[in-house]
């Protein structure tokens, strides 16, 4: 991932937070003459990498006299003990960095290992996971590319990009045909349309209308999912979303369903286990 303006302000912004008036610690330590090398190590077998270059990133940022080799790239799935780069040069700018470092690193890495979990539990089937919204703010756009790291697709990436219509929309308009009808009748940019259904009943009001391209089977049971699918027809793509688990998404990719939306990948997955291990000179 190439660092642009806005990802160069957020490493400066996160290294500001951290450091603040100084490392008190590493400084009261040492002097700023010693050097060294550390290695960032996976810990965890079946990791998938991502925001490795954010990594390297935050060190260069900090003291750009640092040399930073990395040995894997985004993407990749690695195991543990694995060496995923190498950071040489003042020990004092390493030690001072490298929480920040790893705290982009381990969540991006979580994000793409969990993503890619769910991504094998459907491998043969044709349906495709997706994020949501539900990301940190700030870092969207990174949360999103870390999903596509571990093989997933990014849903819509703001409320700009896309029209969604949910429960409380549908609550505003009254109906699910007059929310859809109203949203077609102003939609200049020819933006993509989607509406929330909860129940079949709510499916074949969505059926009688004309303009609707994805059709969102909130929190159905799979069964319902699986008669929906039927009933649709091909008439619009059509993703499931809420509660979905590894233990039931394979079920519910088998009921025909186009995406599975995921909020889990992001906002609840586990940060990876990675450390830097230093050596002194």
């Amino acid at each position: 991932m190439n660092r642009d303006e806005k990802t160069t302000q957020l490493i400066r912004d996160a290294l500001n937070e951290d450091i603040g008036s100084g490392d008190a610690t590493t400084e009261a330590l040492l002097d700023g003459t010693e050097t060294g090398t550390a290695r960032a190590v996976a810990k965890q077998n079946d990791l998938v990498i991502a925001g490795i270059g954010i990594f390297r990133d935050v060190f260069l940022i900090h003291d750009p006299s640092l040399r930073v080799t990395l040995h894997k790239e985004d993407g990749d799935k690695v195991r543990s003990r694995d060496v995923l780069a190498e950071i040489s040069g003042s020990l004092q700018s390493i030690i001072t960095a490298e929480r920040v470092a790893l705290n982009f690193f381990q969540h991006l890495s979580g994000i793409a290992t969990a993503t890619h979990a769910f991504v094998e539990k459907i491998i043969d089937t044709d349906a495709v996971i997706l994020d949501t919204r539900k990301t940190l703010p700030g870092i969207r756009l990174l949360e999103k590319y870390a999903v596509t790291m571990g093989g997933g697709r990014n849903h819509r990436f703001g409320l700009y990009d896309a029209i969604m219509i949910k429960d409380n929309h549908i609550s505003a308009a009254g109906s699910v045909s007059g929310a859809v009808e109203t949203v077609r009748n102003a939609n200049p940019r020819g933006l993509k349309i989607e509406v929330e259904v909860k129940t079949l009943e709510e499916l074949d009001e969505v059926l009688l209308l004309d303009g609707i391209d994805i059709v969102m089977l909130d929190n159905m049971p799979v069964a319902h999912m699986r008669e929906a699918v039927t009933r649709a027809n091909r008439r619009f793509l059509i993703e499931a979303s809420g509660n979905v688990s590894l233990s039931n998404v394979r079920d519910i990719a088998e009921t025909g369903v186009d995406y599975i939306s995921v909020g889990a990948i992001t906002h609840s997955a586990p940060a990876a286990d990675i450390s830097l291990l230093i050596e002194g000179e």
